[in-house]
């Protein structure tokens, strides 16, 4: 008789805030990611101890073709990644990671359709990547991403 199986799933949900010059919320939307292969390569190895550099940085873009998983970069980075505001362990066990990025005035402007979680601030391994519909980043709006991995069997 086979014993109970365990399957780990990594799973990403992301919440989208843009908000005016004035602080006035223009914009709220809470969207599901793919956790691409490249990540999921690079979670295993780190629980192997191979050294490869943590989650570090998050970009914005404006590609809009369907997130893969054989993606390793946005379809077109808007502006620069940026390191994140935190990156802390959350859940009632810790089996989430919530990493939150704010993009400033003047910082990746423009018609925003797509996000990502990388371990460099260029190159290195893309963790997540999501595509959704346009939200309008104007050069005087601050857009904060709360983007929050989880892990589970």
């Amino acid at each position: 008789m086979a014993g109970p199986s365990e399957k780990m799933q990594v799973t990403g949900r992301l919440t989208i805030v843009l908000k005016g010059p004035d602080g006035s919320i223009k914009d709220v939307r809470d969207i599901k990611n793919l956790v691409v292969n490249v990540g999921l390569a690079h979670i295993t190895s780190r629980l192997l101890g191979t050294a490869s550099g943590v989650m570090s940085h998050m970009a914005l873009g404006s590609g809009t073709t369907a997130a893969a998983a054989g993606n390793t970069t946005l379809g077109s980075q808007l502006g620069s990644r940026k390191v994140f505001d935190s990156a802390v362990q959350s859940g009632s066990n810790n089996e989430s990671i919530t990493y939150v990025t704010t993009f400033a005035a003047g910082e990746s402007t423009g018609s925003v359709t797509e996000a990502g979680i990388f371990n460099a601030s260029t190159s290195g391994t893309m963790l997540c990547r999501t595509v959704f519909s346009v939200v309008t980043k104007g050069a005087a709006d601050v857009l904060q991403v709360t983007w929050t991995v989880s892990f589970a069997a």
